[in-house]
């Protein structure tokens, strides 16, 4: 599934190494929000919870990437 606006605009935020609380205060969102929208970019990546893998770096090069 592709990824909405919104989840776009977290994704880039994390592209940028802002936290969960800077991407909350830049787009005026609760901390909570974010949680559940990079949530959402993890199972729309297909990036499931690892213990050898940091998911926000993967999905950070997905979207760098174009996929």
């Amino acid at each position: 599934a592709s990824l909405t606006p919104r989840e776009r605009e977290v994704l880039s935020l994390m592209a940028e190494g802002r936290s969960n609380a800077a991407i909350a205060a830049a787009l005026v969102i609760t901390p909570g929000v974010v949680e559940k929208h990079v949530a959402n970019i993890f199972a729309k990546l297909g990036l499931p919870p690892s213990d050898s893998d940091n998911r926000r770096v993967l999905a950070v090069l997905r979207h760098v990437a174009g996929r």
